[in-house]
C-alpha cells in the first residue's frame, strides 16, 4: 500500500486529504510544518508527498514551500512531490516543477485529478529505485488507455509518433470522448514530459477575461485586477499548453494567439514589455472549425497554425469493441458484467461517450444487488438500447423521425449541430430527399 505524506498548516485540509486518500486505499501521514515533514521522510517510508506552498498564517509568498521542497529533495532526490498552490504562488510552483517537482494543482483542487496524480506517481515511486528510471516515473504508457478497437489502436499509434515531434496538434471529437486524456498522453510521451502541462478550458472562461487568463495582466489592467498575474503561456514556458474548446476563443484573442504561435512573443494586458516563451500548444474542440472559418468566426491562419496535425477521437458508438473493456475497468475487479449486460451496453448509443459510460458504471455500483451487474443496474434509457445500427442508417432514421430538423436530430443523437453536419457531409446524406 503506497504511503502518502500530506504537509499543510491547516488542520481542516489535512483532515480532508487524509479522509479522501484513506478512502481510496492509501496510508496517510500528515505534517503541519517543515520540521515534521522532514522527520517523517527521514524515519518512515514515504512514496509521495503532497505539500502546500505556505505554512504560516498570512504568508503567501511560497518561500516556505520552496524551502521544504529543496530539503525533501536533498533527503531523497527521487521522491515524487505534488505542490498545491494558489495563483499568487504559481510562478514559484512552475520554477519548482522545472527543478524536479512532479506536478502541481491549483486551489481549490479537483479531487478526481488529485487522485489520478496520486495513483500515477505513488505507483511509479514504489517501482522506481534510482534516477535512471525517472522517465518511467513521468511517462504514461499506452496501457493507461483501455481499448480493443482497431480505431483506438490506430489513434494511439499516431499519437505516439506525434508526441515526439515539436508541432502543434488539434484534437477533435465529441464531448466526453477523452480529448483531454489524449492531450495528457501526448505531453507525457513528448520530450517536454518533465516540464509544465497547463490546461485551459476556454469554454469555462468569460470572454472578457480570456486574454488575461492566457497572457497575464498587470495590476489595474482591468476592473478587479488588484495585483499582477502571470498568464497560462508564462506558466507553460518550456512545457505544453492544452487549450480545450478552442472554438470559444474571441477574435481578438485569436489574433494574439496567432502572434504567440508565430513568434513566441506577447504582452501582458496593461504592459508594454514583450515576453517570449517556448510553448507547445495542443488544442481540442468538438466544433467544426472549417465551418467556423467559412462563417468568419475563426481565423483561417490560426486554424492552420493549430492544426499542423489533427487527431480525431471517434465517438464511443463508433468503437463498440471498447465499451465492455471500459465498463469492466470502471466497475473494478470486484464486479463483473453478465452476458446480457454486456450486450445491452454494447447496443446502447452512448451520446455522452466515455464520460457517460463512466457515470453509468458509478450509478450501477450504487444500485447493484450482487457483484454481477444486471442491465437494470445501469438504468439506461430503453429507447436508446436497440440493435446496433450502421451510423449512417441511424442518422437517417432520426432525421426522418424529426422531419429533417437538425436541432432535434442532434439532440436525440447526443451530438452538437456542428458534429451532426460533419457526419451528414461525411456520409453524403441528402436531408431534403429523406424528408
Amino acid at each position: 500500500m503506497p504511503q502518502i505524506l500530506v504537509v499543510d498548516d491547516n488542520p481542516d485540509i489535512l483532515e480532508a486529504l487524509e479522509l479522501l486518500l484513506s478512502l481510496h486505499g492509501y496510508s496517510v501521514l500528515t505534517a503541519e510544518n517543515e520540521k515534521q515533514a522532514l522527520l517523517a521522510v527521514s524515519h518512515q517510508r514515504v512514496d509521495l508527498v503532497i505539500q502546500d506552498m505556505n505554512f504560516a498564517q498570512g504568508i503567501t509568498s511560497g518561500k516556505d514551500g520552496k524551502s521544504l521542497f529543496t530539503a525533501l529533495k536533498a533527503l531523497n532526490s527521487d521522491l515524487p512531490i505534488i505542490l498545491i498552490t494558489a495563483w499568487t504562488q504559481l510562478e514559484t510552483a512552475i520554477s519548482l516543477v522545472k527543478s524536479g517537482a512532479t506536478d502541481y494543482l491549483q486551489k481549490p483542487w479537483d479531487d478526481v485529478k488529485l487522485l489520478d496524480l496520486v495513483a500515477k506517481y505513488s505507483r511509479s515511486s514504489t517501482i522506481s529505485q534510482n534516477k535512471n528510471s525517472q522517465r518511467k516515473i513521468n511517462q504514461k504508457p499506452a496501457d493507461d488507455f483501455i481499448y480493443k478497437s482497431q480505431e483506438m489502436q490506430t489513434l494511439i499509434s499516431q499519437a505516439s509518433k506525434v508526441a515526439g515531434a515539436n508541432v502543434n496538434v488539434l484534437i477533435t471529437g465529441a464531448n466526453g470522448a477523452g480529448k483531454e486524456k489524449l492531450a495528457d498522453y501526448i505531453h507525457q510521451q513528448s520530450p517536454r514530459y518533465n516540464s509544465a502541462f497547463i490546461k485551459v478550458n476556454m469554454g469555462a472562461l468569460p470572454h472578457d477575461l480570456m486574454e488575461a487568463e492566457l497572457f497575464g495582466a498587470e495590476k489595474g489592467a482591468f476592473t478587479g485586477a488588484n495585483q499582477a498575474r502571470i498568464g497560462r503561456f508564462e506558466a507553460a514556458d518550456g512545457g505544453t499548453l492544452f487549450l480545450d474548446e478552442i472554438a470559444n476563443l474571441t477574435l481578438s484573442g485569436q489574433m494574439k494567439l496567432l502572434r504567440v504561435l508565430q513568434t513566441g512573443e506577447f504582452e501582458r494586458l496593461g504592459a508594454n514589455a514583450t515576453l517570449k516563451v517556448d510553448v507547445r500548444v495542443l488544442s481540442a474542440t468538438n466544433a467544426d472549425l472549417r465551418l467556423a472559418v467559412q462563417q468568419g468566426t475563426f481565423r483561417e491562419d490560426l486554424y492552420y497554425r493549430l492544426n499542423v496535425i489533427e487527431l480525431n477521437l471517434p465517438d464511443l458508438a463508433r468503437r463498440k469493441a471498447d465499451i465492455v473493456p471500459l465498463a469492466q475497468y470502471f466497475i473494478g475487479n470486484d464486479y463483473s458484467l453478465s452476458d446480457e449486460t454486456s450486450q445491452a451496453l454494447t447496443h446502447y448509443s452512448w451520446p455522452g461517450n466515455v464520460r457517460e459510460l463512466e457515470n453509468a458504471c458509478k450509478r450501477a455500483l450504487v444500485f447493484a444487488n450482487s457483484n454481477i451487474l444486471a442491465p437494470s443496474d445501469f438504468q439506461l434509457g430503453l429507447s436508446q438500447v436497440e440493435p446496433a445500427l450502421d451510423e449512417k442508417e441511424n442518422i437517417e432514421q432520426v432525421l426522418i423521425k424529426h422531419n429533417g430538423v437538425i436541432k432535434h436530430t442532434a439532440l436525440e443523437l447526443g451530438l452538437s449541430r456542428q458534429a451532426l453536419y460533419r457526419r451528414i457531409e461525411k456520409y453524403q446524406i441528402d436531408v431534403d430527399t429523406l424528408c
